[in-house]
């Protein structure tokens, strides 16, 4: 009787089993391959109600930002021509909110001490920023702060913001002069533009010397707030308006102001780098101070 023969040995099945063993090999081979250079896949869509990410750029975008509390009702508003700058944007929103803040506190602690009065009106403080001009390198703002911190009536201190667009930093009056410059001249200027305020507003009012003590002295050009002035050509600055508070030059009751000092007084002091950014003719000089009603006293409420 014949014996069958054994399939398994046969030396075509094993080459069968053996191409199909490597057919797998390589198939898993390429999957992997394949999959390392695909891309990966993209994040799913935000699904209704998931909140989207928000960017630093974004984060600092706020141009308003408001407080209520029994204690302090603060306020901060920013221009809409901040937003191109936005390193200046983010830092000063945060330097505000920061202010703001604080003030807030030591409001709390202030009308929350033990023997305080319970029928003192709630404090009060609000800066507003405002665009005062820009030009090719620089961009200059004004800033309005107005406080009530009880007393008998409210303090507003006026100041200016100047920052170099390119630079990115904020910048001091001396920036905008060569190095080691005499500003005397400038100093003369403006004391005598002060003194004219002076009696175009009080006329009896007494004249202030450069130098003297303080609150009976015109003060230093360099320690004196300002911003850029506008004049006859546009995207120029024709001079500088400095900000001279109440009580620097005479009592409380006479004010601050406003002072435009013409560039032509100083054109000679102008560092290279920021020359090119004065031009023009102020459209009024000496005292710019706005006409406005004053701020009214808070009151308690009854």
């Amino acid at each position: 009787m014949p014996v069958p023969a054994k399939a398994a040995s046969s030396p075509s099945g094993l080459t069968r089993a053996r191409a199909l063993m490597l057919t797998a090999v390589l198939a898993a081979g390429l999957s992997a391959c394949n999959r390392d250079r695909e891309p990966p896949p993209r994040d799913a869509p935000a699904t209704p109600g998931q909140t989207a990410a928000i960017t630093p750029a974004d984060a600092a975008a706020p141009m308003n930002f408001v407080s209520k509390t029994p204690y302090a009702d603060v306020r901060l508003t920013l221009p809409d021509a901040i937003r191109p700058q936005t390193d200046l944007h983010a830092r000063l929103y945060a330097e505000e909110v920061r202010q703001l803040r604080q003030f807030t506190e030591g409001a709390q602690g202030e009308l929350t001490e033990a023997g305080a009065d319970t029928d003192r009106p709630k404090f009060e403080k609000t800066i507003t920023v405002t665009a005062a001009l820009e030009t090719g390198k620089l961009f200059s703002l004004k800033r309005v702060d107005f406080d009530y911190s009880g007393g008998a009536h409210p303090n507003t201190l006026t100041s200016g913001i100047l920052w170099d667009k390119a630079l990115k930093r904020r910048l001091g009056l001396a920036d905008l002069f060569r190095k080691n410059a005499d500003l005397t001249i400038l100093d003369q200027a403006l004391c005598s533009a002060i003194n004219a305020a002076k009696r175009a507003r009080v006329p009896d009012s007494a004249s202030v010397p450069l130098g003297g003590p303080p609150g009976a002295s015109c003060p230093r050009a360099a320690d004196t707030a300002f911003v850029l002035a506008p004049g006859t050509v546009n995207g120029k600055a024709a001079g500088l308006i400095f900000f001279i508070g109440a009580y620097q030059v005479g009592p409380y009751a006479e004010g601050g102001y406003e002072i435009a000092i013409p560039v032509t007084g100083f054109r000679s002091l102008l560092a290279v780098a920021y020359a090119d950014d004065f031009a023009g003719q102020l459209l009024k000089t000496g005292d710019v101070t706005p006409v406005a009603a004053p701020a009214p006293i808070p009151t308690a409420t009854l």
